[in-house]
């Protein structure tokens, strides 16, 4: 007696092994076309952005950037559920617009835009100036994270730009790694030297206008990417009085 099936002929048992795989070959195969999927949907979900509304392009990046610092200057800033935003925020990131900002204490990108964690990825400097590891966190920015903006955002009263210009009109040089920061923003002093106007006002605009097109040109990555339409790379000014943000690069 077969004691696979319990019939007396013996004669089937070599054949019913290949009968028996073909059908575990077949349900097998179902077996794992269907997880194939469900797994190709996790992928998929997967590389959804966490926060959808950052998707943009970079006039409407620079347009919702602008609506945040006016909700700012008025004082009427969104409730911000940051409890809420930490689940979505675990698995990655993907911020509308990148900052090249001082690191003057009383600049606060995150605050002058009415944004939430998530939204910007700064950068900050005193003197704000791109600087080669500036450049390669906004490379990772742009090219990585998809972000459709920088904004090199200088500020009015900067004591890093005022110090450069009394370092080169008298001819000193600062202690420590000071120097380091003259260096960097001397270029935009020099450039507007002699120029009607207020100096300091002056210096800080083209320091500015100087680290705009630094970050525009910088091969390979950022420079393609404005040549591609990819990221918009803009300068402004942050007015202490009022907390306005003048656009003007």
């Amino acid at each position: 007696m077969c004691h696979a099936c319990g019939s007396p002929d013996l004669t089937h048992r070599q054949e019913l092994p290949r009968r028996t795989l073909l059908s575990l070959g077949v349900g097998l195969g179902a077996a794992l076309a269907a997880p194939a999927g469900v797994f190709a949907k996790e992928k998929k979900a997967k590389k959804a952005p966490p926060k959808p509304e950052n998707v943009l392009s970079p006039d409407a990046a620079l347009a919702r950037l602008m609506e945040g610092n006016e909700r700012y200057r008025k004082g009427v800033a969104k409730r911000h559920d940051f409890i809420a935003e930490r689940e979505a925020l675990v698995g990655g990131q993907n911020p509308y617009a990148g900052i090249l900002s001082c690191a003057d204490s009383r600049i606060g990108p995150e605050y002058a835009f009415d944004s939430s964690r998530g939204d910007l990825f700064v950068v900050r400097v005193a003197g704000n100036f791109a600087n080669p590891d500036g450049i390669a966190s906004f490379e990772y920015a742009v090219e990585i994270l998809k972000t459709p903006l920088l904004l090199v955002l200088g500020h009015d009263a900067c004591g890093a730009v005022q110090s450069t210009i009394s370092s080169i009109e008298d001819k000193t040089t600062l202690p420590g790694h000071l120097p380091s920061l003259v260096a960097a923003i001397a270029p935009a002093v020099k450039a507007v030297a002699g120029k009607p106007g207020d100096a300091l006002e002056n210096a800080t605009r083209e320091n500015v206008r100087l680290n705009v097109e630094a970050l525009k040109a910088a091969t390979p990555l950022l420079s393609a990417a404005v040549e591609e339409n990819r990221v918009k790379v803009v300068g402004g000014i942050y007015r202490l009085a009022d907390g306005r943000v003048e656009i003007f690069a």
